[in-house]
């Protein structure tokens, strides 16, 4: 059993969520799904929570009554091996949500998401001072982020 599993509170649209993602990511699965019955908060038969696993990583979707929206201060990172990759997901996880500055979005959700190639941490953090700073420049002016003009910038630096 995992030890730690996101809980996400949905305002009603769990069961949405959970379909959603599923059609997102090809590895995902849906788990149990619990209703609500007689007397509870919502109506009755629709969803309370629902398990999924995404890419190994389990999830609880939580129905409730509107009181809780996202934050962008909790966000879940997709690493992605090539920009067809980055491109898939940024077109999918976006549809009908917003796009942000630096490889982050919002699905139609609220849910925030850094769309990020397997590179990012060699880029940033394993390289130089002058080639993290050159890459951090390139990563300010994108939305959806490109790996050949990360790399470029990397290469500038050294």
């Amino acid at each position: 059993m995992q030890k730690i599993v996101p809980c996400l509170f949905f305002d009603g649209k769990a069961e949405d969520a959970v379909n959603f993602y599923k059609s997102v990511f090809k590895s995902a699965k849906i788990g149990h799904i619990a209703r609500y019955g007689d007397n509870m908060p919502m109506p009755k038969d629709s969803v309370m929570t629902a398990e999924m696993e995404i890419e190994g990583q389990k999830f609880l979707a939580l129905n409730g009554p509107p009181m809780f929206s996202f934050s962008p201060a909790i966000s879940f990172m997709v690493n992605c091996e090539t920009q067809q990759e980055i491109d898939e997901y940024w077109d999918k996880l976006s549809a009908g949500g917003e796009t942000q500055q630096c490889g982050w979005l919002k699905d139609k959700f609220g849910v925030s998401w850094q769309v990020v190639p397997n590179e990012m941490p060699h880029l940033m953090g394993r390289a130089s001072p002058a080639q993290s700073q050159k890459v951090m420049e390139a990563v300010m002016k994108m939305t959806k982020l490109d790996i050949k003009t990360l790399k470029q910038a990397y290469e500038q630096a050294a």
